[in-house]
């Protein structure tokens, strides 16, 4: 079949544009298939963290001519011209990648034309469908994009039910983010800190290492965790290894840091990870916290669940799906401090890091990529 992917890929950094690239490689088994990318994501302006590119190569290998960066975000003429570029390639189904409504108008619009000019297959891909944070109209957009697509893909059952309040009629499938598993194998946890040493200066000797990970907004709930340390070290000797670019302002993390007094206990790389680094901060870890306020599904989760890494998360969207509390991990109530200190306490207590990672291991084999493809292929 002829294939097209709409949606972020490489050069642009991301779980979403990751996803891509791997669904890629699937789908390329027995389809030809084909990128259609941006030229322009994000407006500078709007977007909130340093560079919206990867620094690095293509750790994918997606040829370039597979790669065809088309849509302007702010041009609403290249809208229509990718629209019917597309139609011309006579594609037997298109399937877009969508996570936010500031989207809507420019894959609606490109679906538009797809369907004017062609007959085909038009499928959307939902990370998530209500943003975090509340957006203008974002009700109005999503219905007017749905309006144009013939099927629907969810990733957790909080996207599902979001999915039912636009969707009554139309097919969908439900099923969750699969392991992201092309940042390199595992390594020893003594070999991941020689790394990061080496990489990034920090130095975690022997230390016991949990990790926070991925770029920094108030919906991560990071504050709560910071919250939580200092009645974490009454029992433990825990250091609290943040990773990730600030998508807010930094200061009233550092000025919480400096009032709790747990400045040396912290230790941050508040800076973009390129791909290549990004399974030494897992395998360094004992232990992944996710405190998030707000989540539909995170590949942070996925990312974990590759390294056997076990997890402390909220009872919010997707995660509390993905983590077997008190077998993989622990789930505690949102914006609760107090739980999630003694959740940690308790991991460090029991010595359930082998516990948990093996408990993984067999746990992990449902979120494999074969399964994933199957069924979004049940859609065309």
């Amino acid at each position: 079949m002829n294939i097209i992917l709409v949606g972020p890929a490489y050069p642009f950094r991301g779980g979403i544009a990751q996803s891509q690239a791997i669904l890629f490689q699937h789908l390329s088994k027995d389809n030809n298939v084909s990128i259609v990318n941006f030229k322009r994501q994000y407006p500078g302006l709007l977007f909130p963290g340093k560079s919206q590119f990867e620094e690095g190569e293509d750790v994918f290998g997606i040829p370039q001519e597979k790669n065809r960066r088309l849509i302007d975000i702010l041009n609403p003429f290249s809208w229509i011209s990718t629209g019917i570029k597309i139609a011309r390639m006579k594609p037997d189904v298109v399937i877009f990648s969508y996570w936010m409504p500031f989207f809507a108008p420019c894959y609606a619009k490109i679906a538009f034309f797809i369907n004017r000019f062609c007959k085909t297959r038009i499928l959307l891909i939902c990370h998530n469908i209500l943003p975090h944070e509340k957006q203008p109209g974002q009700n109005l957009l999503t219905k007017i994009l749905f309006a144009q697509v013939d099927g629907f893909m969810v990733l957790s059952d909080s996207v599902e039910n979001d999915l039912k309040k636009f969707n009554k009629t139309k097919p969908y499938r439900n099923s969750p983010h699969p392991i992201y598993n092309t940042f390199g194998v595992a390594v020893e946890k003594f070999e991941a800190r020689n790394q990061i040493k080496h990489l990034y200066n920090v130095d975690l000797a022997d230390e016991n290492v949990m990790l926070f990970f991925g770029f920094i907004r108030k919906y991560k709930g990071l504050h709560y965790l910071l919250d939580a340390i200092p009645a974490v070290l009454k029992q433990q000797n825990v250091k609290l290894l943040i990773v990730g670019e600030y998508y807010e302002d930094e200061q009233p993390y550092i000025d919480q840091i400096a009032k709790l007094g747990v400045e040396n206990q912290i230790i941050q790389v508040s800076k973009y990870v390129p791909n290549e680094h990004i399974r030494y901060f897992f395998c360094a870890s004992d232990l992944v916290v996710q405190p998030y306020i707000s989540a539909t599904q995170s590949g942070i989760s996925q990312i974990a669940y590759f390294y056997d890494r076990p997890m402390i998360s909220t009872r919010v969207g997707a995660l509390s799906e993905v983590v077997i509390n008190g077998k993989t991990g622990f789930i505690v109530e949102p914006e609760n401090s107090n739980e999630l200190a003694l959740a940690i306490n308790r991991f460090y207590a029991e010595s359930l890091e082998r516990e948990f990672a093996d408990n993984i291991e067999i746990e992990k084999e449902k979120y494999s990529w074969d399964y994933f493809v199957a069924r979004l292929k049940e859609l065309f």
